[in-house]
Order: structure tokens, then C-alpha cells, then sequence
């Protein structure tokens, strides 16, 4: 018998994937599961491995489990639910997502621009992308 995993490969499974590996040292799996308030620890494998979607009613409990923004957890869960092309909408609706960490770092941008709306040139995107190792 196959089991049927209709969300494989999705972002959010990839995002949780590796929210889970990151935090191993620190929590396990089935920690995770019981701070999001599911009864069944076998939820978040279901989830990750993209047998069954995340319940976008358990995004704030899961994203301060995974210490993530929920903003951006909730944006990768829509796409599960509606689809690319709908979450899209409602990104061109809403504005694009941005996610605390996001916001640090535009902050940090502007402290250290002085305010000054810098360009992103070849030279900053080159930095820029050296800091992630790319």
C-alpha cells in the first residue's frame, strides 16, 4: 500500500524540516509536537514529511515551538491550503511578508546607512550573499 503524501516536497515542509534539525540539540520532535498542543506526536511527522498540512489554527503555537516568526510559518502553511498562486494574492494584498528577523535586519541597514536608503549594488550583494557562505 503507498502512502499518499500530497505536500511532499512543499516549502513549508523543508522549512520544518530544517527548523527540527536545527533545534535537535536542544528539543526533539515529539517536544515540538506537545508545546504546538498536539495530542499525537506522530502530528509532526505527518506535517513534515507532507502527509497531512498543518492546521493554519496551530501556526502561533508551532512557530513559538520552532522559535520562528509566525508570519512567515503562516505564509508557507497558505500555500498548503490555497495553493502558490493564491498565497501570492494574498502576499500582492497584504505586502510582502516580513519576518522579525527580516525587520532586524532592515533596521540594522538603516542605522548603519545612516538613514540613507543605500542601493543594493554588485559590491553589497556580493557581501552581503558572503555572510550566508554563497
Amino acid at each position: 500500500m503507498t502512502i499518499t503524501k500530497p505536500y511532499e516536497g512543499t516549502r513549508l515542509t523543508a522549512f520544518i524540516e530544517k527548523r527540527i534539525l536545527e533545534l535537535r540539540p536542544t528539543k526533539s520532535q515529539a517536544e515540538v509536537a506537545a508545546e504546538t498542543g498536539f495530542v499525537n506526536p506522530n502530528m509532526m511527522s505527518l506535517i513534515k514529511s507532507g502527509a497531512t498540512r498543518l492546521p493554519l489554527d496551530r501556526v502561533p503555537a508551532l512557530a513559538a515551538a520552532l522559535d520562528v516568526d509566525p508570519a512567515r510559518l503562516l505564509q508557507l502553511a497558505l500555500e498548503q491550503w490555497v495553493g502558490s498562486s493564491a498565497a501570492r494574492a494574498f502576499e500582492a494584498i497584504f505586502s510582502t511578508v516580513v519576518s522579525r528577523n527580516e525587520a532586524d535586519w532592515i533596521n540594522e541597514i538603516r542605522a548603519a546607512s545612516d538613514n540613507t536608503d543605500p542601493a543594493v549594488t554588485t559590491r553589497t550583494r556580493t557581501l552581503l550573499r558572503s555572510i550566508f557562505g554563497k
